[in-house]
């Protein structure tokens, strides 16, 4: 049976407005609660007491947290993945016609173990309720867009990891439902937030944003991380072929910004950030990107990002290429790659220099894993498709 919790609220005394810190940096908490007559010192200790603590209520801070409906483990080696949905207004309203008043996003905690034999956590979190991008493989494009997620309610996935589930998370990864460049001001908000050493504290090294490949949010990052307190942000295009015929037809997003330009704003965005690795992400998917000419081709992209013959170790490379196993979507048309499909494609890789790592699967059983998320119940709307224009790239959700 999935857990439910109940939603978390507290009441506050009545001469005190209570104020959401939800989704803000400390400075800006600070900033409302002066406007509200509330001194720093107050509004700093109910600040900890809110990100540090774990707790609902301390004067003038409060929060109210989305109702998690549904959880479920799924036993891996390095212990347990956890996926939790939280169920969220609609405030459009836009599935009110069949009887939907609420939106659910699914967010995933990973145990990994690394090299040094320590344990850490890993949080997907989701930025938006569905996608509009359309990607052929995934679960969530299914559903269509139906709304992006403030700041708050991005950050709310981490409070519920954190102090419901109880879990430290040491990374977090925006790799969950929707687009994040597609959603990227209040992305960017919720990092500001959650790399606030008065409040979450994760460094900005252990953030990464994924993207099909918006060119023109990869732009932006490239102003972003070029500010104090960014360099270090994480990167990663979700890639999935070796040519465009291919990714066309996987990612509709290809036939605007095909992989030559990716691979010339990921270039520059590895100059602007000292060299730090991108990671290029491939889903590996039987009988449409697995064939060994498609490894041959994929690492022909990837000779720019390939080592430095004079630099030791993995530093000389300029990007990390993640090969995942498809992870069969409802209905999917593929099945999962057998280990001995994965284990050529990975073979042939290195063979060319490229600095691969085997993605182990976690979550498919509950149906957790990377391409997974998405709600059965919404998703059954009718679809949401991509709208790009030349001038302003925008996808409109169906009312």
């Amino acid at each position: 049976m999935p857990i439910v919790y109940p939603s978390l609220t507290m009441a506050l005394a009545d001469d005190i407005t209570p104020i959401s810190p939800m989704g803000m940096t400390l400075q800006a908490f600070t900033g409302v609660c002066a406007d509200e007559g509330v001194g720093t010192g107050r509004a700093k200790e109910a600040y900890h007491a809110i990100y540090r603590d774990g707790k609902t209520e301390s004067a003038p801070a409060t929060i109210t947290l989305p109702e998690i409906v549904t959880r479920q483990e799924e036993p891996v080696s390095e212990g347990l993945t956890v996926k939790f949905v939280q169920r969220l207004p609609n405030p459009n309203h836009t599935l009110a016609h069949r009887g939907i008043d609420f939106d659910d996003i699914e967010s995933v905690i990973i145990p990994m173990i690394g090299r040094s034999g320590r344990k850490t956590h890993t949080l997907c979190v989701s930025s938006q309720v569905g996608c509009a991008l359309g990607c052929d493989f995934c679960e969530t494009a299914q559903m269509g867009l139906i709304r992006s997620l403030s700041a708050a309610e991005i950050v709310a996935q981490w409070w519920a990891a954190r102090f419901i589930e109880n879990i430290e998370i040491d990374n977090i990864v925006f790799m969950g439902m929707g687009e994040p460049m597609d959603n990227l001001d209040e992305v960017l908000a919720a990092i500001e937030c959650l790399t606030d050493r008065s409040g979450a504290s994760i460094p900005m090294a252990n953030i990464t944003i994924s993207t099909v490949g918006r060119v023109d949010g990869l732009e932006r990052i490239k102003e972003q991380v070029q500010k104090p307190g960014w360099k270090r942000l994480g990167l990663a295009l979700s890639l999935n072929a070796s040519n465009d015929q291919v990714r066309s037809k996987l990612m509709p997003i290809n036939k605007k910004w095909n992989m030559q330009s990716l691979q010339d704003i990921l270039l520059q965005l590895r100059a602007v950030r000292g060299g730090r690795k991108i990671m290029i992400e491939y889903v590996l998917i039987p009988g449409v990107n697995n064939q060994p000419q498609h490894a041959d081709e994929l690492a022909a992209w990837m000779k720019p990002f390939l080592k430095d013959p004079t630099r030791t170790k993995a530093k000389g490379h300029g990007g990390l290429l993640n090969i995942t196993p498809y992870n069969p979507r409802r209905n999917s048309p593929w099945p999962a790659p057998t280990e001995e499909q994965v284990d050529a494609f990975v073979e042939r890789l290195i063979s060319h220099g490229v600095f691969v790592n085997r993605r182990r699967t976690k979550g498919r059983d509950t149906m957790a894993a990377c391409g997974q998320l998405g709600t059965a119940e919404i998703r059954k709307r009718k679809f949401v498709p991509m709208k790009l224009s030349a001038s302003k790239d925008q996808s409109t959700p169906d009312a």
